[in-house]
């Protein structure tokens, strides 16, 4: 029982340090949901400024949903990954990545339906 502890406390030590989002369901449990989409994404550091950019992804099949997104930090960096519009339940998502000042970022982005 108490390596059941150790491994959980474990996990949510790594979850905190990293800036990961994942929402919704991203396991494939019997074929219910598959990935639609995968995308990286990077900006390099330039001193002083912070970088920011905005992704936008849209299902092209109106009748279906987005039941899971999970933005990757690949890096273990300090930017700060945002969903900003739609998401879970919607056909479309726009997420906003922003770096800490002087510093860049590398995500992967992954989209299931």
């Amino acid at each position: 029982m108490s390596l059941k502890v150790l491994i959980l406390v474990s996990a949510l030590i790594v979850i905190v340090n990293c800036k990961s989002v994942i929402v919704g369901q991203i396991l494939d449990h019997n074929n219910f949901v598959r990935k639609v989409h995968e995308r990286t994404v990077e900006a390099n550091a330039i001193p002083l400024f912070k970088r920011e950019e905005e992704v936008q992804f849209e299902y092209p099949i109106a009748d279906q949903k987005i039941k899971g997104i999970a933005i990757k930090d690949l890096e273990n960096g300090l930017a700060e990954p945002s969903i900003t519009r739609g998401g879970i339940g919607f056909s479309f998502v726009n997420i906003k990545l922003k770096s800490e000042r002087g510093s860049g970022y590398k995500f992967l982005i992954e989209i299931y339906a």
